[in-house]
Formats: structure tokens, C-alpha cells, sequence
């Protein structure tokens, strides 16, 4: 029997990542199966929150930035409602992680944490039970990917003719320094063994004509080495395609019968 439950959902933002999200979903087909629906937007307004909550969607899509994570998750959560997050680099923040998982725990609600613009997430994530010694992620971008960011107090970015590693440091050191481009430092963090145990390396690359995204891992189980070059979004060249994608397909595998975990 075909599952033909439909997913309600709410999006905090109308951003670029929110925006092709929506989009994708419009223009893909699903013979056997509804397609999500979107009940609203979370905005600034006092009421928007509220408003949604009251409609009681199946979830809600953080697609806002740290900030908007930090006020609107720990509501979201304790009212029951599954968070699915853009931001997975707010959760560097120690006091804001905890929060998220306190108020999950008591309401019975869940954080979803997508891959985003990487690829190799289940493979480390799988590797933990085995035990991991060490974890190393790369990225490596455009310099005018990294505008507007802590990178432009590094290295003078028109300046760049060759490849340049303007950061070295922990996950959790780059997620919080780099809100916007290290997402994907954080996920790995938390697939893998941790913020303060994953090693981090970014790169401004002239000759990039994609977001490079490395994963190195190994232990006992073996060796992990994965390398995704995606397109960057054309409306913003900080956020790799892959991005918004992974929030599609965690959206449209919600209630398949059959998933590819």
C-alpha cells in the first residue's frame, strides 16, 4: 500500500536556500506519493512563530541563519514540532546545543541534521561504531566565496593567485568564525567524533570552479576519503547547490516507504 500521508512544513526565511527549496519541490514529480506542502513562512513579526506553531506542521525548515536558529529553535522544539536545520553550524554553540537537546528530550521532538552540500556522512557516521582516530575536512573556494566573511581580515582576497589555506583549526572554531561558509565543517563534526576533534582547513582557491568539499577519516574500520565538487548557488555564491538540495530530499523521503539511510 502506497503512502500518501502529505508532509506540512514551515520555513523560517525566504532566503536563496528557502526559496530554491520551494522551487525544487514545485517542479518534481512524485506519482506515488504527495508532494510536501508549505503552511507559511517564520518571520520577524511578534505573531509569525505562534501562527505557525498553532497549524501544527509536520515540521519546520530553519533556513535563516545562527541567529534566527537561536531564537526560534528552543520554541520549536518545546512545542513538539521536528526542526529540520540549514544553520548546522549554530550547534558549535555550546549553550545553544544543549538547549536544542534539552528541549527535544522533553518534548519528544527531533533536530534533523541534513548533509548539505558533502557527501559520506553515513559512511562516518556508520565508522563511529567501530571507533575513529582521526577526522580532517577541507574546503575550498572561490576568494569572492569568502567575502564578507573572517577571511577578508586574513588575506586580501582580490590579491589571491594561487591557492591559499587562510584557516587551521578545530570544527567548532571554524563554525563559529564562519557562519556562513562552514556548515558542513560542523555536520562532519557531528557525524563523526566531535567539534573539538575535528581538524579544519579553509582555502581561497582562484581556480575553483566549484566548492571543493574533502572528508578524510580513518580507524580501525579503515580509510573514509571523500571529495564533492558542487555548484555554487547563482544567487549566492557562498552556499554550495547541494545545500538546499539535501533539505529537498530530507522533505521528500519523509514518509517513503522505502529510504536509503
Amino acid at each position: 500500500m502506497l503512502n500518501k500521508k502529505t508532509l506540512n512544513f514551515a520555513i523560517i526565511g525566504q532566503g536563496a536556500i528557502a526559496l530554491t527549496l520551494l522551487e525544487q519541490i514545485d517542479r518534481v514529480s512524485m506519482p506515488n506519493q504527495n508532494k510536501p506542502v508549505c503552511i507559511g513562512f517564520v518571520n520577524r513579526t511578534a505573531d509569525s512563530l505562534a501562527n505557525i506553531i498553532n497549524q501544527r506542521p509536520d515540521l519546520i525548515v530553519e533556513a535563516a541563519g545562527h541567529q534566527a536558529l537561536t531564537i526560534y529553535g528552543p520554541q520549536i522544539l518545546e512545542a513538539g514540532i521536528d526542526l529540520l536545520l540549514a544553520s548546522v553550524g549554530a550547534l558549535a554553540n555550546e549553550p545553544l546545543e544543549l538547549a536544542l537537546k534539552q528541549k527535544a528530550e522533553v518534548s519528544g521532538a527531533a533536530v534533523l541534521i541534513p548533509a548539505g552540500a558533502l557527501g559520506g556522512l553515513d559512511a562516518l557516521r556508520s565508522a563511529r561504531w567501530a571507533g575513529i582516530d582521526t577526522v580532517s575536512y577541507t574546503s575550498e573556494k572561490s576568494p569572492k566565496a569568502w567575502r564578507g566573511t573572517a577571511a577578508e581580515s586574513m588575506l586580501d582576497l582580490a590579491a589571491v593567485t594561487t591557492k591559499q589555506v587562510f584557516f587551521t583549526g578545530t570544527a567548532r572554531q571554524a563554525a563559529l568564525q564562519f557562519p556562513q561558509n562552514a556548515n558542513v565543517a560542523a555536520a562532519v563534526a557531528l557525524a563523526g567524533i566531535g567539534f573539538d576533534q575535528t581538524q579544519v582547513q579553509l582555502c581561497a582557491d582562484p581556480d575553483a570552479a566549484f566548492n571543493r568539499h574533502r572528508v578524510f577519516a580513518e580507524g580501525p574500520f579503515g580509510n573514509i576519503n571523500v571529495v564533492i565538487e558542487g555548484r555554487v548557488l547563482s544567487s549566492n555564491p557562498k552556499t554550495s547547490m547541494l545545500a538546499p538540495m539535501s533539505l529537498v530530499d530530507a522533505l521528500m523521503n519523509r514518509h517513503a516507504t522505502f529510504r536509503v539511510l
